[in-house]
């Protein structure tokens, strides 16, 4: 025959366990937000580099601006076109 086992239910042992399950409940607690700042963390570090990643490219793209605007292109070689003309082409819409 089995044997029962027997379970206290005196108020001690309830309190007992349930300071038990609380201190639980709260060590995974703390390590949920410690997960959560963690990443939190991770994510601004990630935006300033993807921001200090564009302000590279825009201050190269405002060199290339500068240099562009500021380029003689007859010491370059250059000379200006003689004459102009323009392709006729039928209109680009949406009717038919």
């Amino acid at each position: 025959m089995p044997k029962k086992i027997h379970i206290s239910y005196s108020p001690v042992a309830i309190c007992a366990s349930s300071v038990a399950f609380l201190i639980v409940v709260y060590i995974g607690m703390i390590a949920i937000v410690m997960s959560y700042a963690a990443s939190t963390v991770e994510f601004s570090q990630s935006v300033r580099d993807s921001e200090a990643a564009v302000a590279r490219l825009e201050s190269k793209y405002l060199a290339m601006v500068s240099k562009i605007t500021t380029t003689d292109y007859g010491l370059a070689g250059y000379s200006k076109p003689l004459a102009k003309s323009f392709v006729p082409t039928q209109s680009v819409t949406a009717r038919r």
